[in-house]
């Protein structure tokens, strides 16, 4: 784990703690290839550079995001982004992870990928990576 997404993690209260720790761990053990850092103040995931996987916390609990998302057609993952492709969830216990559907989204973040990495450049337009 980057030692910055291990402090980040730490200096969370339980049960936000606890979240964090199981999120990093299985993302990182899902994402071998992926690279992580802390990116706009929270731990995010990287794949050639362009964003797949990051979570925040939110007063409500922990929101795991993937960027790519809303392109999964999956309706366990039900926080849809407006602007973006992204879709979320947001934690509150540990016990509400659901590991069957979190699994299945991380193998769908790295079948389908829009270029967040060059979103600047095209002047807030998406294009489909995967």
């Amino acid at each position: 784990m980057h030692p910055d997404i291990h402090s980040y993690n730490q200096s969370k209260s339980s049960p936000e703690k606890e979240i964090c720790q199981l999120l990093a761990e299985r993302i990182d053990t899902s994402l071998t290839e992926a690279k992580s850092k802390i990116w706009h103040a929270h731990p995010v995931w990287f794949i050639d550079g362009n964003p797949i996987v990051g979570y925040s916390q939110l007063k409500a609990g922990i929101r795991l995001m993937f960027w790519s998302g809303a392109s999964f057609a999956e309706p366990s993952l039900p926080d849809k982004g407006k602007k973006f492709k992204d879709a979320s969830i947001t934690y509150s216990l540990p016990q509400d992870i659901v590991w069957e559907d979190f699994d299945h989204w991380i193998e769908q973040s790295k079948i389908i990928q829009w270029d967040y990495k060059n979103i600047v450049k095209r002047k807030g337009k998406l294009e489909r990576l995967k």
